[in-house]
């Protein structure tokens, strides 16, 4: 039953963002003409040219590039990606037409564009799936290069697309435009994909280590690390209790070890992906186990 729950779960998921890049392309992007990222932005250059339907045109681009990555990124992540990308391509040619289109300004419809398929891209992005073409290339860099932010890949990818559109149609507007709405779309990839997974780290320069661990255990019950250190004047034996925690909790713990030790030093950083017990773990274009992908 948690297993039906959790497959209704993705699904739903997978169709809402399918929904949401169907409608920022076609109810946002095709009538501010302004060159589009991806896969969809060679589509729309194929409509202007042969008047192809974007949709269809996706699908036929992603024929060759889905045979190329199968092999690379297994069976499981190609057959969800082959169906989010059926999805969102003949939404935009069946669907999204029955929505209302934006008549509005260039540069609203390109914050609109890329706040929307940025939102769409990043909750099939988060069910391990992609909408195929660019995506599996993005993938594909991903495996090979997994230091990488998949925001990053995204907008260094769809960045050459632009400017091949911007030559197509000779619109210098349109480029910046279109890049605009890139950047806008591979933020908020990034920020609904990592932000959930992003904390604060606090290091906390004491004598007495074990109370600051007993502190923050009380104050959020999360664990700690207790490193051994010296002081760089007199050498004085110190310890680093190093404690990793959400940024609703840090506040606690600030206040919390602000009483039990004034004395103490504290530090606070920015963690943008904590992994491990407590935290959700997101795994982008990687292997699943045997037993998750049945």
């Amino acid at each position: 039953m948690k297993q039906v729950r959790k497959s209704i779960r993705r699904y739903a998921l997978e169709i809402l963002g399918c929904v949401c890049i169907a409608a920022g392309v076609y109810n946002f992007a095709m009538t501010a003409e302004f060159p589009l990222t991806g896969f969809t932005g060679l589509a729309l250059l194929l409509y202007r040219l042969v008047h192809l339907p974007v949709g269809w045109g996706t699908i036929i681009l992603n024929i060759p590039v889905a045979i190329w990555s199968y092999r690379l990124l297994g069976k499981r992540f190609f057959v969800s990606s082959l169906r989010c990308m059926l999805l969102s391509s003949l939404m935009m040619d069946y669907i999204a037409p029955l929505f209302p289109v934006y008549q509005g300004e260039r540069l609203l419809a390109a914050v609109c564009m890329g706040v929307l398929t940025g939102f769409g891209f990043g909750l099939i992005y988060m069910q391990n799936s992609s909408t195929g073409g660019m995506d599996f290339i993005i993938m594909g860099i991903k495996r090979k290069r997994p230091y990488l932010s998949v925001g990053r890949i995204t907008f260094t990818c769809d960045m050459s697309i632009i400017l091949l559109g911007g030559i197509f149609y000779r619109d210098v507007d349109g480029v910046i435009y279109g890049l605009m709405g890139a950047f806008i779309l591979s933020t908020v990839v990034d920020k609904l994909m990592y932000g959930t997974n992003a904390g604060k780290m606090v290091l906390v320069v004491t004598e007495d280590g074990r109370k600051i661990c007993r502190v923050i255990d009380e104050a959020c019950a999360r664990g700690s690390t207790i490193l051994k250190a010296a002081g760089g004047y007199g050498g004085d034996e110190k310890e680093v209790v190093m404690c990793a925690c959400s940024k609703k909790e840090m506040y606690l713990v600030e206040e919390e070890i602000k009483k039990a030790d004034p004395a103490s030093f504290m530090i606070i950083l920015e963690s943008n992906e904590v992994h491990g017990e407590g935290f959700h773990m997101l795994s982008v274009g990687a292997p699943q186990k045997p037993d998750e992908s049945k």
